[in-house]
């Protein structure tokens, strides 16, 4: 059997209906574009995510001050002075599995250069920032050790920030005003991008001391919350029990109470996050699948249809010797040409679209060979099940009758 002859039959018959057939399609393109295109924004979606988090460093934890029970009731809103820095010390002396530990505070400033200026979004931590973010200096150095112990007007910016701030000129060492103090700029960060809107590069790093004694005129020891990386990523979770042991024992909290601090895994949360967008994605993709089996009913109706048009003709076949598999092949053949063309203007619909809303939203997306082959090869299955059994009716037909019909 000469399946390339089968082919061009199929063509043909598929051609004297244009229309018809373009309109057959269609839900198999719609199902297949659809699938492509949400399951690339939500696999583009799932990276973005994992490489923010992955930024922020699979082993660092957050210690945040809270859930202190008042009349009954948790409070988890981080408030209260519960943390300090002292804690944070200790963290790092005391436990084994800790690699670097730094106090946090965060202030709002109005920053000045010139005749420019930025709001700026402060972040006060140690001079061990750097290690724990996996976060370099681009240009100059970051602050030290005695910086931070000397409580020193010292900043290191942001890549946004030295741009909004100094445009073409290169900030290292040069003064500029934060909010009524004078700083003197001795690094810039690495750039780091943008993040759901967010630009992690609109950021600027101080030493801890000075935000809490200049900047906020802090006397107290607390602090919004601390930072801490443990050595490795599968030591995280033996670091928040040694944690949350040591504090507990330093907080003097009973077995009775609960903790006045809150730790925030990234690794938790980077597997809660990809588990949530990789449901969302299947779910997704589920719904826009449905179109690809209404898709496939078109299919059957339309070829049913065509057997029962071409009914004269498929007698004239049988009647000069076409054998029944072979009438069954062809209209097989028909409804397998029918999804085929659907599923590639979908491929080619999808991948534009998903393109398009990577563009106009700036939404990063991954069109995964993964789905489209799945998407494909669903549509050539359709194809095959929705065709079979209009092409065994044909197959059936009896040849006296058929060339009875009119």
């Amino acid at each position: 059997m000469n399946f390339w002859a089968v082919f061009k039959v199929a063509a043909r018959a598929l051609a004297r209906n244009k229309m018809r057939s373009a309109l057959t399609t269609l839900g198999i393109i719609i199902g297949v574009s659809a699938v492509i295109a949400l399951v690339s924004i939500g696999q583009g979606a799932q990276n973005m995510i994992q490489g923010t988090i992955n930024g922020f460093g699979s082993n660092l934890l957050f210690i945040v001050p809270g859930n202190v029970t008042q009349n009954g009731a948790n409070v988890t809103t981080g408030g209260g002075n519960t943390l300090t820095v002292e804690d944070v010390l200790a963290i790092e002396q005391e436990l084994p599995g800790i690699a670097a530990a730094s106090p946090m505070l965060q202030a709002g400033r109005q920053g000045i250069y010139g005749n420019q200026n930025w709001n700026l979004r402060i972040q006060g931590t140690n001079e061990k920032f750097g290690r724990i973010r996996n976060w370099k200096t681009d240009q100059g150095s970051f602050f030290t050790d005695a910086d931070v112990r000397s409580a020193a007007r010292v900043i290191v910016l942001g890549k946004t920030v030295a741009k909004k701030l100094f445009p073409g000129e290169d900030p290292v060492g040069k003064s500029m005003r934060v909010g009524n103090l004078q700083f003197r700029v001795v690094g810039v960060l690495a750039e780091k991008g943008s993040t759901f809107g967010n630009d992690q590069d609109d950021t600027t790093v101080v030493p801890y001391t000075t935000v809490q004694k200049k900047l906020l005129q802090r006397t107290i020891l607390s602090i919004g919350q601390a930072m801490v990386s443990a050595t490795n990523e599968n030591a995280t979770k033996l670091a928040v029990t040694q944690i949350t042991e040591l504090l507990r024992q330093r907080h003097g909290i009973t077995e009775d109470q609960p903790d006045d601090f809150r730790i925030q895994n990234m690794s938790d949360v980077a597997a809660a996050s990809g588990n949530v967008l990789q449901i969302m994605t299947l779910l997704l993709a589920g719904i826009a699948g449905i179109s690809l089996l209404v898709g496939g009913v078109g299919i059957m109706n339309i070829m049913l249809v065509s057997v029962t048009e071409r009914t004269r003709e498929i007698g004239i076949r049988m009647a000069v010797g076409a054998r029944p598999s072979y009438i069954r092949l062809q209209f097989l053949t028909e409804s397998v040409v029918l999804s085929l063309a659907g599923g590639i203007a979908g491929m080619i619909i999808g991948g534009a679209a998903a393109a398009a809303f990577a563009w106009y939203l700036e939404w990063p997306t991954l069109v995964s060979t993964l789905a489209v082959t799945i998407a494909f090869s669903f549509s050539t299955a359709i194809g095959v099940f929705f065709g079979y059994y209009p092409a065994h009716k044909a197959a059936a037909l009896d040849p006296i009758e058929a060339l009875r019909y009119e």
